[in-house]
C-alpha cells in the first residue's frame, strides 16, 4: 500500500477478524503494487500477463477504472502517468472491502484508515460519532477541518506528501490549482477516485465535485483557500 494502516474496533469481534483485514490488505498490495515486478499489475503493464489471465479482483478494478475514466471526462485515468497504475481506485476499494468483511464478521463499530482513506462504521462509544481530522496541507501539525460521522467514507488526495504525483491526463503534467481534496460519501472506492479526479482537474474540479450525487467535498487551493460543500459532515465547534 505504501502507507500506514490503522484499525480501531469498538466492539467485540471473533478472534482473528482483525488479522483477516490486514491479510486482505497485504494480498491487495502483492497483487496491485506498481513497485513489485511480480505483482499482477506490474506484469500486466509489462505485457507478460494478459487481462484474461488476471485474477477476478484485477479484472474488477480495471473495469471500474474504465467506468471512472468515462464518468470523469478522462480525468481519472489509470494511465495518466504513462504506465498502468490504478492506485487512485485500489486503496479506497480495498479498504471498503475490508470494512464490509469486518462488518459481516460482527463488527458494527470500527474505523479503518489507510493513509487518509477512512471507512467509518457505527460509533467509537455509545452516542458519540467518529471524528476524523483532515491534515492541513501547509502545516503537518494542524488540521484544516474535522469530519464526523457514523457510517461514512472519507477520502483525501493531496500533493503535500508525495508532491505532484497526480497528473492531468490531458496535458501529461502534474496537476496544479488544488493541493488537497477531501470527498465524503457512502462508498470509499468512489470517494477515493473522485478525490483523485478532482485534484487532476485543478480548480475546475470544484465545480465538478459540486455536481456529484450523494458525495460532499472540501478542497484547499494552492494559494491556501478552503472551500467546503454545504452538506459536508463537519464536526461542530466545541
Amino acid at each position: 500500500m505504501g502507507t500506514a494502516v490503522s484499525l480501531e474496533i469498538a466492539d467485540p469481534v471473533p478472534p482473528g477478524a482483525a488479522d483477516e483485514v490486514f491479510a486482505w490488505l497485504r494480498e491487495v498490495d502483492a497483487r496491485f503494487s506498481t513497485y513489485k515486478e511480480d505483482s499482477e499489475i506490474s506484469r500486466l503493464g509489462a505485457g507478460t500477463l494478459s487481462t484474461e489471465d488476471c485474477s477476478a479482483d484485477v479484472r474488477h478494478v480495471l473495469a471500474a477504472c474504465a467506468d471512472l475514466w468515462r464518468d470523469t471526462d478522462g480525468f481519472f485515468d489509470a494511465y495518466a502517468a504513462g504506465a498502468l497504475d490504478p492506485s487512485g481506485y485500489v486503496k479506497g476499494w480495498s479498504v471498503e472491502v475490508a470494512s464490509t468483511r469486518l462488518a459481516a464478521a460482527g463488527s458494527r463499530n470500527h474505523c479503518l484508515n489507510a493513509g487518509g482513506d477512512v471507512r467509518l462504521r457505527g460509533e467509537p462509544a455509545p452516542g458519540r460519532p467518529w471524528r476524523i481530522g483532515i491534515r492541513h496541507p501547509f502545516d503537518a501539525s494542524a488540521v484544516c477541518l474535522v469530519i464526523e460521522g457514523r457510517d461514512l467514507a472519507v477520502a483525501t488526495s493531496g500533493t503535500y506528501e508525495r508532491g505532484g504525483h497526480v497528473y492531468d491526463p490531458h496535458t501529461g503534467k502534474p496537476a496544479t490549482g488544488l493541493c488537497s481534496v477531501t470527498v465524503t460519501g457512502p462508498d470509499l472506492a468512489l470517494a477515493d477516485a473522485y478525490a483523485t479526479a478532482a485534484l487532476a482537474m485543478g480548480r475546475a474540479g470544484m465545480a465538478w465535485l459540486a455536481k456529484l450525487d450523494g458525495y460532499e467535498s472540501a478542497v484547499v487551493t494552492d494559494d491556501g483557500e478552503l472551500f467546503c460543500s454545504a452538506g459536508l459532515p463537519q464536526a461542530k465547534a466545541q
